[in-house]
């Protein structure tokens, strides 16, 4: 695939735009001058940012809906697996066009037409984050009696300032954090096979009971999509000569393994303790190593959710300032991204507020509606990177209410649509489905529908687009251009 690089002139070292060590810029274009980092490091973003105690919680719910805890195994790593291959892909946007994640959608969807998904990613945003307060809150209440409004005010408020730190430090924070997840889920993997505490049925595979393996497979497969929206904000200060390949695999490694062994330890927690609650379940299997080993694995899943906040606060800011953007442009600051960043935590935090003691429930079904709402966008904008533009983008044009990509695009629209509507019959949210999945005994398989209809609708109706037109306005840009792209010539600092 060729990949547009800007031309340049002459040579600058990496200087990042700060001030006091706040990153400076949000929606706006990263110039090459900036560009720094080393392409391993997103490893570690994504392995800390998969393996915390929401992501066990996904590894929890086949074994509560009846399967066995082997084939419930087997069911997260292949669906982690296969999820994980698309939200990989999105990573190395990030570097070839140095922009956030939800940005790049105007060229399928248009200036405001991609204000679309950008509404779901806000969604989508706001209740991850209060999915993680709502189980912070009743982790250290657990642990300590820590009053759960006390922590769900204290985790928002510490979130919020890592956030607007910004990039570079949720980049260090991650490889520190990976360090400590590595080390428990090491000690932990290795001592739960030396005691083996399992039953034969448990390890029976025999018993394959095919509903909950599916559920299984595609709620661990929609959970790792579902990370599509952040991605390439967390590589777009990248170089782009780090390349795609290099890009998908560091990503795709670090998510699958961070996200997969950790939904593991979900499912030998309930395959072990099944009539227990997750902390409580988490911290006995924890003990069956040895005694107090429970709570100190409950705590270094717990301690991933203050990294995951930040990403969640930090990706929502941009995705609010972008939606912003559309309605009226103004220019990126440091005050803006901030303002974004505190509305985004007190919404999480309002509606954590107002949850109930029903979390596996809700949290399943929540991820089952995310798979209905991104299946559709992450098929069109992967097909439209790597398929149909190749990489060619004229970013000036990106955000130009009037330009080349238009106000609303009809092609991603329809794509969505059909895409979105053809999943329903096959859908299931609860004791409700679809005719489809009535038929099929309750089993859901939206997710690759949704990936095949929508890419094989975009793909047909892009044959009319003026690909080489694009292509050569695209190769016209400078970097000295490039570097005022933005809702108005972007002056980062206020």
């Amino acid at each position: 695939m060729a990949v547009s690089t800007p031309s340049t002139t002459g040579s600058a070292q990496p200087q990042p735009a700060r001030r006091l060590g706040i990153e400076s810029r949000s929606i706006d274009y990263v110039p090459l001058a900036e560009r720094h980092g080393k392409v391993w490091h997103l490893f570690p973003v994504w392995f800390a940012g998969d393996a915390h105690l929401a992501t066990v919680a996904t590894g929890a719910i086949g074994v509560t809906l009846g399967g066995n805890m082997i084939w419930t195994a087997v069911a997260v790593v292949l669906g982690g697996a296969f999820g994980t291959f698309f939200m990989a892909f999105h990573s190395a946007q990030g570097p070839q066009l140095g922009l956030p994640q939800m940005v790049q959608s105007r060229p399928q969807f248009g200036f405001m037409g991609a204000l679309l998904v950008w509404v779901v990613a806000l969604v989508t945003y706001i209740g991850y984050t209060a999915f993680n307060q709502v189980l912070i809150g009743s982790t250290m209440q657990h642990l300590a009696g820590v009053p759960t409004g006390m922590s769900f005010v204290g985790y928002a408020v510490l979130a919020i300032v890592l956030a607007v730190v910004g990039y570079d430090f949720i980049h260090r924070a991650s490889r520190w954090l990976t360090y400590l997840i590595l080390a428990a889920l090491v000690v932990f993997s290795v001592g739960v096979v030396m005691v083996n505490p399992f039953t034969s049925a448990q390890l029976d595979l025999g018993s394959f009971a095919l509903t909950p393996f599916l559920i299984q497979f595609f709620t661990a497969a929609v959970y790792q999509l579902s990370w599509s929206i952040y991605v390439s904000d967390y590589s777009r200060y990248l170089p782009p000569s780090v390349g795609v390949r290099s890009s998908f695999w560091w990503t795709y490694v670090g998510a699958w393994v961070g996200g997969a062994w950790m939904m593991l330890v979900g499912t030998v927690a309930a395959g072990l303790f099944p009539k227990t609650d997750l902390v409580d379940s988490v911290v006995s299997a924890g003990n069956t190593l040895f005694p107090g080993f429970g709570v100190t694995l409950l705590v270094i899943t717990v301690v991933p959710l203050i990294s995951i906040e930040a990403l969640n606060f930090y990706g929502g800011s941009l995705t609010l300032l972008s939606s912003m953007d559309s309605i009226k442009q103004t220019r990126p600051t440091v005050t803006k991204r901030v303002v974004a960043l505190v509305v985004i935590g007190v919404l999480s935090t309002v509606i954590a507020f107002g949850s109930d003691e029903h979390f596996i429930e809700q949290f399943g079904e929540f991820l089952t509606v995310l798979g209905f709402l991104f299946t559709p966008w992450t098929a069109i904008n992967l097909v439209d990177f790597y398929v149909v533009r190749r990489g060619h983008y004229s970013i000036r044009q990106i955000f130009n209410p009037r330009g080349t990509y238009g106000r609303w695009s009809w092609r991603g629209l329809l794509a969505y649509g059909v895409g979105f509507a053809a999943m329903m019959p096959f859908a299931v949210i609860g004791s409700s489905m679809g005719p489809v999945a009535g038929w099929l005994g309750g089993i859901d398989i939206t997710m690759p529908v949704g990936l095949v209809v929508a890419t094989g609708v975009y793909l047909l109706v892009c044959r009319s687009l003026d690909l080489e037109g694009e292509r050569a306005m695209a190769a016209d840009e400078t970097e000295a251009e490039l570097e005022t792209s933005g809702p108005v010539p972007a002056a980062h600092e206020d």
